[in-house]
């Protein structure tokens, strides 16, 4: 089995999520990230190009081509499950599908936003510079992180698992990280919106300036 630096990429990479992609699976999804995106994408004009960090089964990419027909778009996930259900979407959109851990990520192009959701929250807090780096570094103008958000960090019981779910001001710790970061926008989407609900996420879109 392939060694991961930290538990938090083994518990993805494995049984639990496997489940988990099992379980996300809808149009309703899609269409709750059509609204989300939607809203989003009004601040930035034309994007020609979107790489996911985590896509998973790739809902967010779905909602993103309906936004985004022309845009090229590509993926990083770590589990070999989901990359197998990212294969067989039918997207000539996505051109890249990067079946690798977001920690080991590496490519010689960027893209117009990197896009992170509700992923952050799993990565083990040691290693969030690290992530940060690379949403920066592969971004050509924006990044979108849509996460928990909460003003000091804090760690959540997950399913029964400790040590897999932390709270934090992600998108603060960016533009502390990096000075050129500029927050163009942000928002909340609640779990009981009674049309496009999304679990209680706070979205947050910045620009490199």
């Amino acid at each position: 089995m392939k060694q991961f630096k930290t538990e938090q990429e083994a518990f993805w990479h494995g049984e639990f999520g496997d489940d988990y992609a099992e379980r996300n699976i809808g149009k309703k999804w899609i269409a709750s990230n059509i609204a989300l995106f939607g809203q989003i994408l009004k601040q930035t004009g034309t994007l020609n190009s979107v790489i996911e960090f985590g896509a998973n089964i790739g809902l967010n990419l779905q909602a993103l081509n309906h936004l985004l027909p022309e845009a090229e778009l590509a993926a990083v996930e770590i589990n070999p499950n989901a990359v197998s259900k990212l294969n067989q979407l039918e997207m000539e959109q996505l051109t890249s599908i990067y079946a690798d851990s977001i920690l080991d990520f590496s490519a010689d192009k960027g893209w117009d936003m990197t896009l992170i959701k509700g992923v952050l929250i799993h990565i083990n807090p040691d290693e969030l510079a690290n992530v940060y780096e690379r949403l920066y570094q592969y971004s050509n103008r924006y990044i979108c992180v849509v996460e928990y958000y909460n003003p000091t960090p804090v760690e959540i019981p997950y399913r029964g698992h400790a040590g897999k779910l932390f709270k934090r001001d992600f998108a603060g710790e960016m533009l502390d990280q990096f000075t050129d970061l500029t927050l163009v926008d942000y928002g909340f989407v609640y779990h009981r919106d009674r049309h496009f609900p999304q679990d209680d996420c706070t979205w947050f879109l910045l620009e490199k300036s």
